[in-house]
């Protein structure tokens, strides 16, 4: 796709585009587009929206930023191409996605190995990011904050969660991440790699019995529609990284450059406000809207997740994984060989 022909902007009878050298003070406003994969309502939008108009006015106009949430302009692994080739000037991609592009970034993604929220943070938002972000501006892609997604949780509609054996047969959708798909895997369930945008439909035709996602996808996505049973499981944490694709980066200024780090950290702090305020209500709806929630001991599905450990010691190398854990990234039994008693300080 012609990337003038993608980014024009009508600035009326002089047209500016970010293939332009540089955005310079003073000059026409430009409009840079942003995909995601969150709902409208979903705290990634509402934070996302906040950046859009603080960049817009800290700018005096000369940045307007169109938002495309839900999926509008492709599923997740689409718009982070799009990032990668300046198609799309910025997304939201999770470790995820970005892990196909430096396979790095998988070694976050361990099940069962952070504390909480506040070990997330500590973790993801120092030394980690530290060591990411210069890996990813590498492919192309400009970190400029963590925001939050959420640990992970099961549904299904057969059956309720209580232990392992639960899990046991169940075809449960992952995304097409092996961390994820390793984890469901060591409890005996049949993974199938559905899109994103596919899922809902998925589930209600019961091409698969179940999924994994935060409580706030399945709320938003309406998930309870069509399944019965969520278990609180938290086996796996990843976030939503605010990106842009070094292409449009290039052509900001170092003020505006400033401005988008800045603004990126007053709205990642939002989303995470927001996350943390709204799950124990959502939850409540959950079970208003009549799914069966059960919070099992979470001991016995960490005891299963050897194969997981190794699945993801072929994964990365060496070198990534004592990384990870050199900057404190969980507790990691056996993801270097050995037990890794990490603090994230």
């Amino acid at each position: 796709m012609d990337r003038r022909a993608f980014l024009k902007t009508s600035v009326g009878a002089a047209g500016l585009t970010l293939a332009a050298p540089y955005i310079a003070r003073g000059a026409a406003p430009v409009t840079l587009r942003w995909a995601h994969f969150a709902q409208e309502d979903h705290p990634a939008n509402i934070a996302a929206k906040q950046f859009a108009a603080r960049v817009e006015e800290r700018t005096g106009g000369a940045i307007k930023i169109n938002i495309f949430p839900n999926n509008v302009l492709g599923g997740p692994p689409e718009q982070a191409q799009q990032i990668k080739l300046g198609t799309i000037d910025m997304g939201l991609p999770t470790q995820g996605q970005l892990d196909k592009y430096d396979i790095a970034f998988a070694a976050v993604m361990l099940p069962f190995v952070f504390d909480g929220p506040a070990h997330v943070y500590r973790v993801m938002d120092g030394p980690a990011m530290a060591w990411l972000a210069p890996l990813a501006e590498k492919q192309g892609f400009i970190l400029l904050r963590n925001w939050d997604y959420g640990f992970r949780n099961v549904t299904n509609s057969q059956h309720p969660i209580n232990a392992p054996d639960d899990v046991k047969g169940l075809k449960l959708r992952t995304p097409p991440e092996l961390q994820i798909q390793a984890s469901m895997e060591a409890l005996g369930a049949v993974v199938q790699a559905i899109a994103f945008p596919e899922l809902y439909l998925a589930l209600s035709q019961k091409v698969v019995d179940g999924e994994e996602n935060p409580i706030p996808v399945i709320y938003f996505n309406k998930f309870y529609e069509v399944q019965k049973h969520l278990a609180i499981t938290r086996h796996i944490y990843n976030n939503m990284i605010h990106t842009v694709g070094v292409v449009t980066w290039k052509k900001l200024s170092p003020d505006q450059q400033a401005i988008f780090r800045e603004e990126s950290a007053s709205a990642g702090d939002l989303m995470r406000k927001l996350m943390t305020e709204g799950e124990a209500d959502q939850l409540k709806k959950l079970e208003a809207a009549g799914m069966q929630i059960t919070r099992p001991d979470l001991a016995p599905f960490r005891a299963r997740m050897d194969p997981a450990y190794k699945a993801h010691r072929r994964l990365c190398r060496r070198s990534q994984r004592e990384e990870i854990s050199r900057h404190g990234g969980a507790r990691a039994e056996g993801v270097a060989g050995a037990a890794l008693p990490l603090t994230g300080g």
